[in-house]
């Protein structure tokens, strides 16, 4: 019988060493977030010269949005790898520095992931669509339920499923917009170009380092 607990280690150990990799990874992402941003706010005619760019908004947006969720979850999983398994961030830190876990590397991806996961959020009505599709779903259960029971569907009834389905959006919307909030706020802030820049010079430096000298700048 196999361990499920290996299954998730094998799964785990090849991220925890390669947390040096996802930090570029990060700056990456971060340097488009950036750039977005800049086109956005209409600040890259100042910085650059150029009027315009020559690309469909939304269809970078969308783009970026998959983009984000696929960086913020590995990210955040890279993170979390090497402080459950207590790995190093490379290779080349095994070997030249400590064969353990870099306390701050993976703080540090766990924190960004998730506002990697966040940033995308503030450019679509995120609230919205979960809490139209959770009111939708337990709607429609409640309605298979009266109906398994061989009860009409009258115009009182039909009238208690519209007000329970615009009470259960109303909640979930304010709940999420509740919990996120912060989160997306500071996300918004981290991408403001100048801050998102520093953040992305960070990354490298602190990524190459890793990966290649095999030591840490913090």
């Amino acid at each position: 019988m196999v361990d499920d607990w290996s299954i998730v280690d094998d799964f785990l150990e090849p991220l925890a060493l390669m947390a040096a990799f996802f930090l570029i990874i990060l700056g990456i992402m971060w340097g488009i977030y950036a750039s977005y941003e800049a086109n956005r706010r209409k600040s890259w005619r100042k910085l650059t010269g150029v009027d315009d760019w020559d690309f469909d908004i939304t269809k970078f947006l969308k783009v970026l949005t998959f983009l984000g969720f696929i960086v913020g979850i590995f990210s955040i999983l890279t993170g979390a790898a090497g402080l459950i398994l207590d790995m190093p961030p490379s290779i080349a830190y095994s070997t030249t520095t400590a064969n353990e876990v870099n306390y701050f590397t993976s703080i540090f991806l766990i924190f960004f992931g998730i506002l990697t996961l966040m940033k995308p959020l503030n450019d679509l009505p995120i609230a919205s669509i979960i809490g139209f599709a959770v009111s939708t779903l337990i709607t429609v259960a409640v309605l298979a339920g009266i109906m398994y029971l061989g009860i009409s569907i009258s115009t009182t009834i039909a009238v208690i499923l519209i007000v329970l389905f615009l009470i259960i959006f109303g909640i979930v919307v304010v709940t999420i917009k509740f919990y996120t909030a912060g989160l997306m706020f500071l996300s918004k802030i981290i991408s403001w170009p100048p801050i998102a820049i520093l953040l992305v010079i960070f990354c490298f430096i602190q990524g190459f380092v890793l990966l290649v000298l095999g030591t840490s700048i913090v």
